[in-house]
């Protein structure tokens, strides 16, 4: 199998070249990436929870799913397509903001990319991807805000930062 491989990016979000995936998390190289909340009809987060056997973050809660787009592909197009991946559903998306952050993980790997995050909406079970995913939830938004300062170890790294960025977002913005 090939390794996938990550678009580079400078801080305007220009292309400036291609790199496994694994080597740009080894080397901390800020590359593009991207982050879907798919909310339902009573303003509920689709949480997943990462499957046992990943590599990093295993069985912690993350933002219902995040990838990294492939070359020539746009940010929804990304979305889409992961998102039915991960856990079987396609909705519209719509691209929200983005961001740059930067975030190390205890095997020695760090995250740091320039996040496109998106929304959709969608209220039925999803039917995950067990090679993906290990469980999913609703929540509310408040209430993952509050178990996330209660709970800071059962959520990914990124999905605190991203978060945050979200919640900060949506008091800003009427969604």
């Amino acid at each position: 199998m090939i390794e996938e491989q990550v678009i580079l990016v400078n801080e305007q979000d220009e292309p400036i070249g291609l790199m496994n995936k694994l080597e740009a998390h080894e080397k901390a190289i800020l590359h593009r990436a991207f982050s879907v909340f798919v909310l339902n009809r009573n303003n509920e987060i689709m949480l997943q929870q990462r499957a046992h056997h990943k590599y990093h973050s295993p069985l912690l809660w993350t933002n219902t799913c995040c990838s990294h787009q492939r070359d020539g592909e746009t940010n929804i197009e990304a979305g889409t397509r992961r998102l039915f991946e991960e856990m079987g559903f396609k909705t519209e998306l719509k691209e929200l903001f983005h961001f740059i952050y930067k975030a190390p993980f205890d095997n020695g790997l760090t995250e740091h990319e320039l996040d496109h995050v998106m929304i959709g909406y969608y209220n039925d079970e999803p039917q995950i991807n067990s090679d993906e995913v290990e469980n999913w939830k609703w929540m509310k938004i408040e209430d993952v805000k509050t178990d996330m300062m209660q709970n800071p170890d059962i959520y990914t790294v990124w999905f605190k930062i991203i978060f945050d960025e979200f919640y900060h977002y949506l008091e800003d913005h009427k969604l």
